[in-house]
């Protein structure tokens, strides 16, 4: 997770006689002092108050920002949600014109792409990683530099570089969080939120993935970007825990497909 004298003209005639009236200008000047030292002595309170912790004189915007984070996020939800849903309908409209045999051919075509392109769920053994920001209270180890702010948070190298040792190591699916990556998929931090599809996640980032789980191991600590990580994580306490699943199941992409066109590679 940033400043801001009037001239009265002299009575003439009968308004001459007996003593003469104040000035107006000096009534006025009367009471804006008055004003002045009124206003002057509510800032003081106000000061004095905030200075106690009796109140807040500064907008929390933090708060509001997350606020709008929120709202926003739960929007992208149900823009999500509402793809999934008519892309149903889709699917089942379509299916209700399999008799036509060009329509048959093009959705046999559909549903043997569908699993490289991550829109039906998979399952299968595999793999968990969960990264998180080192605890309030972490220590350097023996040795170690004193840390900058930056050092003991997840950034967006970080969770890639799971991602790509992941890919590496034969994974058939992964999901980031509760989502299924595909291979438009984006992982971007935003200060210490992760930015995915449309929708922001704070840590700790779980990550999971379909395979063997012995070769994603092995991919995962054959990775330079992922020892470096590990790096950190003993010498400053960032989170790192990996977990084999017998069997786990991710869901299917429910986002749009923004490719207009793509070749499936042998």
């Amino acid at each position: 997770m940033a400043s801001r004298r009037d001239q009265l003209d002299e009575p003439v005639g009968p308004q001459a006689v007996g003593p003469r009236a104040r000035p107006r200008s000096r009534v006025a000047w009367h009471t804006g002092v008055v004003l002045v030292f009124a206003l002057a002595g509510g800032l003081f309170m106000t000061a004095r108050d905030t200075a106690d912790g009796q109140g807040d004189i500064r907008p929390d915007r933090l708060s509001q920002l997350s606020d709008v984070i929120r709202t926003q996020n739960g929007h992208n939800q149900q823009l999500t949600d509402q793809v999934a849903a008519q892309r149903a309908d889709l699917d089942a409209l379509t299916r209700g014109q399999a008799a036509d045999s060009r329509v048959k051919a093009a959705q046999a075509q559909i549903d043997a792409l569908s699993g490289l392109a991550g829109v039906l769920p998979l399952s299968g053994s595999g793999l968990t990683v969960t990264l998180n920001d080192a605890p309030p209270n972490a220590q350097p180890a023996a040795g170690a530099a004193a840390p900058q702010p930056d050092w003991l948070i997840i950034h967006q190298q970080d969770v890639q570089a799971v991602v790509n040792a992941l890919w590496a190591g034969g994974a058939t699916g992964i999901q980031l969080m509760d989502q299924r990556m595909i291979n438009t998929s984006a992982v971007r931090c935003v200060g210490n939120t992760l930015l995915l599809q449309g929708r922001v996640y704070s840590p700790p980032y779980v990550i999971t993935a379909v395979g063997d789980p012995g070769r994603l191991r092995t991919a995962l600590l054959g990775s330079s970007a992922v020892q470096t990580y590990l790096e950190y994580v003993t010498a400053y306490g960032l989170g790192w825990d990996v977990k084999a699943r017998d069997r786990v199941t991710l869901p299917g992409y429910s986002g749009s497909l923004d490719v207009s066109h793509a070749t499936v590679m042998p």
